[in-house]
């Protein structure tokens, strides 16, 4: 207790009073999900305003061996940044005012941006240079971009391109003993041995802190296309999906897939919220092309590939947006999916990936898997069917949730049966959320001894005393 005491009086001295959060009332929401799914016990909340300031709590932590949890924005659906509530509470590092946009290069098409800075913030950023960073969320008004590092976030428009991963080009970390390392180099080439920032992208604040990241800037597309329209069932939008793959080629920048009960849920649950369509309809796709020079032609492109499909009896309804408004508007739908979720009932939230061929096969598996252990159960889903990732989301309503006598057990027999179909036909558990605290057991389970060993030593390497977020990531 003496040196807590001693190591919260240090952390006063070097980042101020007003950086060093202790009372329980201040701590109440960095301690807690947004989801009310994981609450546990800190220490102590710091706001450091400089990588300095940052390696300087790693150092001082690091002397006492107490754990240090590192957190963006908290929109994690893992709990990979909430405290766990056994073992010693640690720091949370909050990057909240390390929000600075260091170096702006028009001609590299790069960003040096800190990592408390909020995703839309960069986004409205690049768009002042012409430019886009693509990494789109729902959250990404609230998200910070070492979260989306951390977690290596996807999105709405990987299908174009690709994760968040794909998207950054340098970064600045401080490791486990305080040191600080500097990559933030704005290259596309760089064949100088291992790239050591892949080693933190996606690795949840387990090895290190990411303070500041170069980002990948690109051309800001001026022409868009969009479409919402009904196709007869999953396996007919994977045709239509093929469809516009030949007829738009890169135009391609989203295909967004839904069930009718998703929908449903966003029409109750969010105001403002409306069917794009007259009637009801067991499956939903948005679509969006785009071009950065000559929108000319893509609107027929659009209108004729769903004609095409029509004829084909492949989709039952269609609506183009005529407007840009239109066309914010149905993507609000698309992204008011986590918003409606939330307040419908427990959903236990799956994230799996699989080949996009195999998309149908998957939704029809795990429907069945999951209605042979809960018959009837209510089923939402809602993916980014163009990269093959799909939540398909086994959905309790409260009073039902609260009458489980084993609510846990339930969750991870539901669970274990959906990332099981996914697993057979050669998918992942997880494509974007991450691991926290929801996906160890799923990792021990999938991933081959190998894969596991070789975290672990990397892990021993960079932080041998295993004070970096620890219990996370790696089971």
């Amino acid at each position: 207790m003496e040196g807590e005491i001693g190591l919260i009086a240090e952390l006063r001295a070097e980042l101020g009073a007003d950086a060093v959060l202790t009372d329980e009332a201040d701590l109440a929401g960095f301690v807690e999900d947004f989801r009310g799914r994981y609450k546990g016990r800190a220490l102590c909340v710091v706001h450091p305003s400089s990588t300095e300031q940052v390696a300087f709590v790693v150092r001082r932590c690091a002397a006492q061996r107490i754990p240090v949890l590192p957190q963006g924005g908290n929109t994690s659906l893992c709990g990979g940044a909430v405290p766990r509530t056994t073992g010693p509470a640690p720091v949370i590092v909050s990057l909240s005012r390390m929000r600075r946009i260091r170096v702006v290069d028009a001609a590299n098409r790069s960003i040096e941006v800190e990592a408390g800075c909020i995703l839309k913030t960069v986004q409205d950023e690049a768009a002042v240079l012409n430019c886009l960073y693509p990494v789109s969320l729902g959250g990404e008004g609230s998200c910070q971009i070492g979260g989306t590092i951390s977690t290596n976030a996807g999105g709405t428009s990987v299908l174009r391109y690709g994760n968040t991963r794909d998207n950054v080009l340098g970064l600045e970390v401080v490791l486990a003993d305080g040191s600080i390392w500097n990559g933030l180099r704005g290259l596309r080439k760089d064949n100088t041995g291992i790239d050591l920032k892949q080693v933190f992208i996606g690795a949840e604040g387990t090895l290190g802190i990411i303070t500041a990241a170069t980002l990948k800037l690109h051309p800001l597309p001026t022409h868009h296309a969009l479409a919402w329209f009904a196709p007869a069932n999953p396996e007919a939008a994977l045709r239509v999906f093929e469809m516009f793959q030949a007829n738009c080629g890169s135009r391609l920048c989203a295909y967004e897939l839904m069930n009718e009960r998703q929908l449903q849920l966003v029409v109750e649950r969010v105001p403002e919220r409306r069917n794009p369509l007259a009637d009801p309809h067991a499956w939903h796709v948005l679509v969006e092309l785009s071009d950065t020079r000559d929108g000319a032609g893509m609107e027929d492109i659009l209108q004729r590939t769903l004609e095409e499909a029509a004829e084909a009896n492949l989709i039952q309804d269609a609506i183009i947006a005529m407007s840009d408004t239109q066309r914010a508007n149905l993507w609000e739908v698309r992204h008011s999916v986590t918003e409606a979720n939330k307040g419908a009932g427990v959903g236990l939230t799956t994230d799996c990936s699989v080949p996009i061929s195999a998309v149908p096969a998957f939704i029809d598996g795990a429907t069945h898997a999951v209605r042979q252990i809960v018959p009837g159960l209510d089923i939402v889903i809602v993916g980014h069917m163009g990269d093959g990732n799909i939540h398909f989301i086994p959905m309790f309503s409260f009073p039902a949730w609260q009458a489980l006598v084993d609510a846990r057990s339930m969750a991870e027999a539901l669970r274990r049966a959906v990332n099981d179909v996914a697993h057979r036909l050669g998918g992942s558990f997880s494509a974007e959320h991450g691991i926290g605290q929801t996906g160890l057991a799923e990792m021990a389970h999938y991933k081959s001894p190998v894969e596991l060993a070789t975290m672990r030593a990397i892990k021993q390497a960079l932080d041998p005393e295993n004070i970096m977020n620890p219990g996370r990531l790696i089971p």
